[in-house]
Formats: C-alpha cells, sequence, structure tokens
C-alpha cells in the first residue's frame, strides 16, 4: 500500500471517529435511559415548569421530571446527571443495562 493511500485510510478513520464523539443522542438511547430508570423504580415524566437546572426529582416519589420543552440530546444529558446523582452503585443494574450504562458515560466523557 502507498503512504498515499495509508494516510487516506488514516484521515478517513480520524473522520468517523470525529462523527462518532460529535454525534448528538437520539431516541432508542432516550428510551434505553427510561428502561434504565424503571429498573430503578423511578417515574421519568416531561412537563412544563420553572426548573433551575431543567429538571426536579422527587425523591419521596421516585419521581424525575424534565423540562418537556428539552431535545432528545438535551434529554438524555439530563437523564445522565440525573443517574450519576441517584445513582450509587451501577451493580442494582441488571448487566445489559448496566453495559449500557457504562458505555453511555464513556462516550459522554469523549465528548467533553
Amino acid at each position: 500500500m502507498s503512504s498515499g493511500m495509508h494516510l487516506l485510510l488514516l484521515w478517513c478513520k480520524c473522520i468517523n471517529l470525529l462523527v462518532l464523539i460529535m454525534n448528538k443522542h437520539n431516541k432508542p438511547t432516550l428510551q434505553k435511559l427510561e428502561q434504565l430508570f424503571r429498573q430503578l423504580d423511578y417515574t421519568v415524566r416531561y412537563e412544563k415548569g420553572t426548573f433551575n437546572s431543567g429538571y426536579c426529582i422527587v425523591d419521596a416519589s421516585k419521581i424525575v421530571v424534565i423540562n418537556k420543552f428539552f431535545n432528545t440530546d438535551s434529554r438524555v444529558t439530563v437523564l445522565l446527571d440525573i443517574l450519576n446523582d441517584i445513582l450509587d452503585d451501577d451493580q442494582l443494574l441488571p448487566e445489559k443495562s448496566r453495559l449500557f450504562y457504562r458505555n453511555l458515560l464513556k462516550s459522554q466523557e469523549l465528548t467533553k
């Protein structure tokens, strides 16, 4: 393989990595996170309100209320923030959910 071809392949790999890093969260990711909250016996609701941080947690009822005007990416980001606050040990999650959560955290760290 010529050095020019090698450089082109390397450049393509870098572009693909950048696209992955800059990719915003999508609806399936949001749905999986909502399912993860259900596994922890939390209810996620989207409502109007004046939340300073965009969300409110009603601890006694295990209800998470998120600003309904947030887009999908913001909803995922907020749910991850909340999960980091309420989840003391990710071992409480089923294995599949735990792996999803850890991968999501890793991808979040890459974008910071």
